[in-house]
């Protein structure tokens, strides 16, 4: 009894894991978490901690310390011509202190240069995550999409089917040649090649959609998201709020501005190299000698009687540093000039895709718009022609032209409802807004 409940319990949670729907929040978390080019930058913001550290280090003294053993063997002159056999230790022992006075606020504008190096990475990384994020929404919708189209091709499967049951009562009632069979079934062959294909589109997105987020494609599902057809409400009107809005807001122009402050502290820390360098330093130094033809204190006591300090002050002013100064400026100045273009570019490039997405949807408004209109029209005709072939006055071929025209239709609807719904997604990623169905 004990091992049937523990299979019935495995199988339970089996079936559970198999059969699991993955929300689309959840999709966008797992991806988020588990995305290589995600945790590559959150180990680049690491790594800039490291170097806020290292910078808060430059304005703290260094201190070291030393120590040596010398041994010297052999003979040695004492008096002319006069020579010994001597062994000679020597230890020495030093602590040492320096610190930078000033060096023309180098350290300082490093500090800050660090800062607004992470500020930049931050921003990078929130851009990251935006477009990790909208790919997950597109793969989520593309999913929606091919199980919309192959619900409408065993839709059509299902009605082929009973149309061949159909036609056969009206042979057999001697309403209908048997030609109309023969019809029928070719019919019912071309819609289940169209459901083979559906299916293996709707594989191939919930494949696609795994891979994206790093899972195993073995029972993996989503959710159903049941999208009513989308209004004009969902468009923009003016474009130009969503480029206000986004010229402040987004990131890329974010990590563009901040990459230029970064570039003018590099100018900054270039001209350091201008001004004179003061530093202090602070030695403590001691010894012990020992030799096999002297009697010398103890060890410790040496060290307590040779003890010593020393204080220096040190003022370095740069005359001429071989041009390395020149050069190191001017290249820093060349590099804000760059960085100034590159913001340029980051708005052009932003301002095209807005445009772009804003045009592609209010195109696809007007497909979807125009896709509805087919559809009734396509609904009406076809209902129209059915009624005509069970009456007689309409043959095989004319219903299913009319039929295929409405099935075509209906792909159509389905393919510029979830365009369109994608495409008004872009517009609200680029004003901000969270990304949900």
């Amino acid at each position: 009894m004990k091992q049937l409940l523990l299979f019935f319990c495995f199988l339970g949670s089996f079936i559970s894991t198999a059969q699991k729907q993955w929300t689309l929040q959840e999709c966008i978390t797992h991806a988020l978490e588990n995305n290589i080019s995600v945790k590559q930058s959150q180990n680049n913001l690491l790594t800039n901690d490291q170097d806020i550290i290292a910078a808060k280090g430059n304005f703290l003294p260094a201190l070291g310390a030393n120590t040596s053993q010398r041994l010297n063997l052999g003979n040695v002159e004492v008096f002319d011509g006069n020579f010994v056999d001597r062994t000679f230790h020597s230890t020495n022992l030093s602590l040492n202190v320096s610190q930078t006075v000033f060096n023309g606020f180098r350290n300082t504008n490093i500090y800050k240069q660090a800062l607004i190096n992470k500020e930049s990475n931050l921003e990078e990384f929130n851009r990251i995550k935006d477009n990790v994020a909208l790919s997950v929404v597109n793969s989520y919708l593309n999913v929606l999409l091919n199980k919309e189209n192959l619900s409408i091709a065993q839709a059509q499967y299902n009605f082929s089917l009973e149309q061949l049951e159909r036609v056969k009562a009206l042979v057999q009632a001697g309403t209908q040649p048997e030609a109309n069979i023969y019809d029928a079934e070719a019919t019912l062959a071309n819609d289940e090649q169209s459901l083979t294909v559906a299916e293996n589109s709707s594989t191939l997105a919930l494949l696609s959609l795994s891979q994206t987020l790093q899972v195993s494609f073995d029972g993996f599902d989503v959710e159903i998201i049941d999208l009513d057809a989308p209004s004009e409400l969902l468009m923009y009107s003016d474009v130009r709020p969503i480029l206000n809005y986004a010229f402040e807001n987004r990131s890329e122009i974010r990590v563009a501005k901040k990459n230029i402050e970064a570039a003018e502290l590099g100018v900054e820390i270039s001209k350091s190299g201008f001004y004179p360098t003061l530093s202090f330093s602070y030695g403590l130094n001691t010894g012990a000698n020992f030799s096999n033809l002297t009697s010398d204190n103890s060890f410790f006591q040496q060290i307590n009687d040779n003890k010593g300090h020393s204080l220096s002050l040190n003022l370095n002013i740069p005359i001429f540093s071989r041009f390395q100064n020149n050069t190191a400026l001017s290249k820093s100045s060349i590099q804000v000039e760059n960085r100034k273009l590159a913001l340029e570019q980051a708005k052009l490039d932003l301002e095209v895709n807005i445009q772009r997405a804003f045009t592609d949807a209010k195109a696809a408004l007007k497909t979807f718009t125009s896709a509805q209109t087919t559809v009734a029209a396509r609904q009406l005709s076809f209902d129209n022609a059915q009624e005509r072939y069970n009456i007689g006055v309409l043959n095989s071929l004319d219903l299913e032209q009319n039929r295929t025209q409405l099935v075509n239709a209906q792909s159509s609807l389905v393919r510029a409802k979830y365009d369109f719904i994608f495409k008004t997604k872009v517009l609200d990623f680029y004003l901000g807004k969270p990304l949900n169905l």
